[in-house]
């Protein structure tokens, strides 16, 4: 294992795991943090939030948080609250895990404080915080709200780090707010995804069609969701004569998307079914022949460089994947292993290459995640950059602290 050129420390991370009960690839976005900060023996502390008291001590909130916490090794290290992502100063309880005071104790002593998405906004935790790092995971959305005038996401942090790796660049789209931002790709631990023998069952992915958020219109221009991008690509199954299966989130309001989606050629399966956990995500994820990566319209129209959290999960796993260009071709290689793609034609033509080859671009996509995505190098890059912020915030105080 390469370590960190610093001195590993304690790190304090959070996320919303447990109110997202039966989605295996959100929980994953956030254990290759916790697994990857401990492989480079760093101690992590795990703050989960939701909103209201669970019915019952085993409800599907407590077991998913169980559940995430035993994978990621950290039974003993961890806090579920209920408020703590929510506004006001009222203090969030803990109904899980370690006692609140326990909680800032462990956060006065952390060296960072990673708060994915700005999740955790409990005052006083926060306050208690020496280095407090906002993780976006979603580029776009809460840099145009805020400029909106929509939300305040990002008040009380010390550094910005975003996997939208092209903010700032001439081109994109996304206001940087006057901040500094530190581009960091999605980590992924190599060991966790081992390859597997085999050609796989086909093309896949798991995937939303339109997520938790609306479409944003900003500056005079209106940016999309997935399902605006993937409608461009409905032909491919009988363009190209392969097999593509979607674990995919629909709701019953697009039936008519689902209706064609099936008609041109789709399998369509329950993603809470097929993938729901981690384990079983990582199963459908090895057992794939490739994957289709189509990204949101707010991605790809911004040129945000985003890249998704699952497909270096695909990469890690051996098996190709052919993605949607949103400027991540700037940074990464896209012709072997990892192909990428603008329009349908091109889509095709990716997929076509894959296949005259396929245990070529195997091998070729498992070193790609080596290069460019292994925890070990994401996170050690991610401390050091954010640990060499001034220890004087950059923002403003949290709000109510004193």
């Amino acid at each position: 294992m390469r370590s960190s050129r610093r001195t590993a420390g304690s790190v304090v991370l959070t996320g919303a795991v447990a109110r997202r009960p039966g989605r295996g690839g959100h929980a994953w976005a956030f254990l290759q943090y916790v697994l990857g900060f401990r492989r480079l023996g760093w101690d992590v502390l795990w703050l989960d939030s939701i909103d209201q008291v669970p019915t019952g001590r085993h409800s599907p909130e407590v077991n998913e948080f169980d559940r995430f916490c035993a994978l990621g090794g950290i039974e003993e290290h961890a806090s579920l609250l209920v408020g703590a992502s929510g506004p006001g100063p009222a203090a969030a309880q803990t109904v899980r895990g370690l006692a609140r005071q326990d909680v800032i104790d462990r956060v006065r002593e952390a060296d960072l404080f990673i708060n994915v998405m700005g999740y955790l906004r409990d005052e006083e935790i926060l306050a208690a915080a020496t280095r407090r790092v906002f993780l976006d995971i979603d580029p776009g959305f809460g840099q145009m709200w805020e400029d909106l005038g929509l939300a305040r996401m990002f008040v009380g942090h010390d550094a910005y780090a975003t996997v939208g790796e092209r903010i700032g660049a001439s081109d994109c789209l996304i206001p940087t707010l006057g901040l500094d931002w530190i581009p960091t790709p999605p980590p992924v631990v190599l060991d966790a995804f081992v390859p597997v023998p085999g050609d796989g069952f086909g093309w896949t992915s798991i995937c939303t069609w339109r997520g938790p958020f609306d479409p944003i219109e900003h500056r005079g221009r209106q940016y999309g969701l997935r399902a605006h991008q993937f409608r461009r690509f409905v032909p491919l199954p009988a363009l190209t004569g392969e097999p593509f299966r979607l674990a995919l989130d629909i709701d019953d309001t697009d039936r008519p998307d689902r209706d064609r989606l099936v008609g041109a050629g789709w399998e369509l399966v329950d993603p809470r079914a097929s993938a729901g956990d981690p384990v079983a995500y990582r199963e459908f994820i090895q057992g794939s022949s490739g994957e289709l990566m189509v990204a949101k319209g707010l991605y790809v129209e911004t040129s945000s460089g985003w890249f998704s959290d699952r497909s270096v999960c695909y990469l890690a796993a051996g098996r190709p994947v052919v993605a949607q260009d949103t400027g991540w071709s700037d940074r990464y290689p896209g012709d072997e292993g990892l192909l990428r793609f603008t329009s349908l034609e091109e889509a095709a033509a990716a997929i076509a290459e894959v296949q005259s080859d396929p245990r070529r671009h195997r091998q070729a996509a498992r070193a790609v995640a080596a290069e460019h995505f292994d925890s070990d190098r994401v996170l050690a890059r991610l401390a050091d950059r954010a640990t060499a912020v001034s220890d004087v915030s950059a923002s403003c105080p949290v709000e109510g602290a004193a």
